[in-house]
C-alpha cells in the first residue's frame, strides 16, 4: 500500500477532499518501519524466532477514515472528508476499473500479531500515532 498511502498522505497535505469519510468499518494493519525493524532486531537474537513465521504490524488497527484523521492530526492539517457510502465508491471503481484499488481502500487487511507478541514477548515500540508523525516528517523532509 506504499503507493497509496504516500498519495492519501499528500492529498491530505494539500487540503484536498476525499471521499472517504464513510468509510469507518473497515480494519487495516499499518507497522511504522521502527516497529518493522524492532521486530527485525529482537528476531535476530531470539531463539523462538528461529523457522517461524511471525506477523508484524503497529498493533492498532484503523478505518480509512480514522487513518486519515489521524494523518491530519499528524500534520496539522484538517482531513477534508466527504461522507460517501462505501458501496457508491465501489461501485464508482468497478466503472473506472480500479476495483483493486477501491479494495485497498475500502475493504479489510488485518494482521493478528498475537502469536508473535506471545512468542517473543514482544510489543510494537511505536504507537500508530507516533508512526504517523514520523512518516509525516519522511514527507516533508526535501
Amino acid at each position: 500500500m506504499k503507493a497509496n498511502f504516500a498519495a492519501l498522505m499528500r492529498a491530505v497535505q494539500r487540503g484536498l477532499p476525499l471521499p472517504f469519510g464513510a468509510v469507518t468499518a473497515n480494519r487495516r494493519s499499518f507497522v511504522a518501519l521502527d516497529n518493522l525493524v524492532d521486530l527485525l532486531i529482537t528476531c535476530i537474537d531470539h531463539p523462538a524466532a528461529a523457522n517461524r513465521t511471525l506477523l508484524v504490524s503497529d498493533g492498532e488497527d484503523l478505518s480509512t477514515a480514522d487513518l486519515l484523521r489521524r494523518l491530519g492530526r499528524a500534520m496539522n492539517r484538517p482531513a477534508r472528508l466527504l461522507p460517501v457510502p462505501p458501496v457508491l465508491l465501489q461501485a464508482g471503481a468497478a466503472l473506472l476499473g480500479k476495483r483493486d484499488m477501491a479494495q485497498r481502500l475500502l475493504g479489510n487487511l488485518q494482521v493478528d500479531i498475537t502469536h508473535t507478541r506471545d512468542t517473543l514477548g514482544w510489543t510494537p515500540p511505536l504507537s500508530v500515532d507516533e508512526g504517523l508523525r514520523r512518516a509525516v516528517a519522511g514527507l516533508q523532509t526535501p
